[in-house]
């Protein structure tokens, strides 16, 4: 079983993004049993709150569902819990160090580290634009896919 947090500041917007097209991407290859996917944030502002609406309104034009989803804090216990804990940007990685202090596994990363192109998600809270976030975490999913299947082979 690959366990897979994703983390962003609020968990509103990218994370939950990532998390739920991360799942769509094991259940089009038929492996959604093998995998836990979850999100979460570094801060506490948007605890209990659901996915943003221009978020909700992407994932459901590609065909994906994340009702139910309600926003919450990364925990120290995740760090056990999670195989990898992929953060969106820079500052998560900062952030993140206040919960999870040491990371003896090196099982903390930034999703487009994997990429050609490594650098921070675009985030849609500041500049408004939710396709490009769309764009960063599609290519940054089947990337860090890629990334576990090469793993376990």
């Amino acid at each position: 079983m690959v366990k897979i947090l994703f983390v962003c500041h609020g968990n509103i917007c990218r994370s939950p993004m990532a998390e739920f097209v991360m799942k769509d991407i094991v259940k089009k290859k038929g492996e959604e049993g093998e995998f836990i996917i979850a999100s979460a944030a570094t801060s506490r502002e948007e605890i209990g709150n659901g996915v943003y609406p221009p978020v909700k309104r992407i994932l459901n034009a590609m065909g994906i569902n994340c009702d139910g989803k309600r926003a919450r804090q990364v925990t120290k216990e995740d760090y056990a819990e999670f195989d990898y804990i992929v953060c969106m940007d820079k500052n998560n990685m900062r952030n993140i160090k206040y919960i999870i202090p040491e990371d003896k596994d090196n099982k903390i990363f930034m999703l487009l580290s994997l990429t050609e192109n490594p650098r921070d998600v675009a985030d849609p809270w500041y500049t408004g634009d939710f396709e490009a976030t769309k764009k960063d975490v599609i290519i940054g999913c089947e990337k860090l896919y890629e990334h576990i299947k090469k793993q376990s082979h």
